[in-house]
């Protein structure tokens, strides 16, 4: 479905990682080996799957999978020590292609845009400084909510953050889970695929009204949106 054809957005909400920056290997490495530390075995392709769902739950699937149950305060350690972990080798994240071009676009458009991300607080600030920025963006986080992605309750939060009705806006996301959110809220859910570890496809088969290669697509498309 070309862009143009889609509802006019009152407002951008983003995923973080795979989505703007190019970290989504640096999430699966962190897992990998958070669970290693902890002696539950995991599948690095099924890793992949599971990347853009709240941490908490992440620990849970795979604990379940591999036949361990974590409890509530293992599941709150490991995804606390696969934070530090990730942190440790974010250490230089790269922008995915058209970040800047969009952010520019949609500034120029004047439509507001925030960034709605399952990651810890804690976990987000060297991927938004990464992106060159020229002001602090709105981001609401994990922590601002009980459940994070696939619920959609994250996108609601960062929609009332902007003050738009959640139903006028737009999610850009690179996983199944963020299709899943955005389906749930209401949004219309956009895939992107250059830094995601799932294909277009995939997406498409997610709910994706949208899927393109990089964020360049959606700038092409914006001032028609815009109007």
């Amino acid at each position: 479905m070309p862009a143009n054809s889609l509802p006019r957005p009152e407002a951008v909400l983003f995923d973080l990682d795979g989505t703007l920056v190019d970290t989504v290997e640096f999430r699966i490495e962190a897992w990998a080996r958070v669970f290693a530390e902890w002696g539950i075995p995991v599948d690095r392709g099924r890793l992949a799957t599971l990347i853009g769902i709240d941490g908490r739950r992440l620990v849970r699937e795979v604990g379940a999978m591999a036949g361990v149950d974590v409890g509530a305060e293992r599941t709150e350690a490991i995804d606390k020590r696969c934070g530090e972990i990730y942190e440790a080798l974010n250490t230089d994240p790269k922008p995915l292609p058209g970040v800047r071009e969009l952010v520019e676009s949609l500034e120029h458009a004047r439509l507001p845009w925030a960034i709605a991300t399952s990651s810890r607080r804690e976990q987000v600030g060297t991927s938004v400084e990464a992106l060159g920025l020229t002001r602090e963006p709105t981001i609401v986080d994990g922590s601002h909510v009980e459940h994070a992605k696939p619920e959609p309750d994250l996108l609601l939060l960062g929609a009332k953050a902007l003050q738009v009705d959640a139903t006028r806006c737009w999610y850009v996301g690179d996983s199944t889970w963020d299709m899943a959110a955005a389906i749930a809220a209401g949004m219309i859910p956009i895939g992107v695929t250059a830094g995601s570890a799932v294909s277009a496809a995939v997406l498409t088969g997610a709910g994706a009204a949208l899927v393109v290669e990089t964020l360049d697509a959606i700038v092409e498309q914006l001032p028609d949106v815009a109007g």
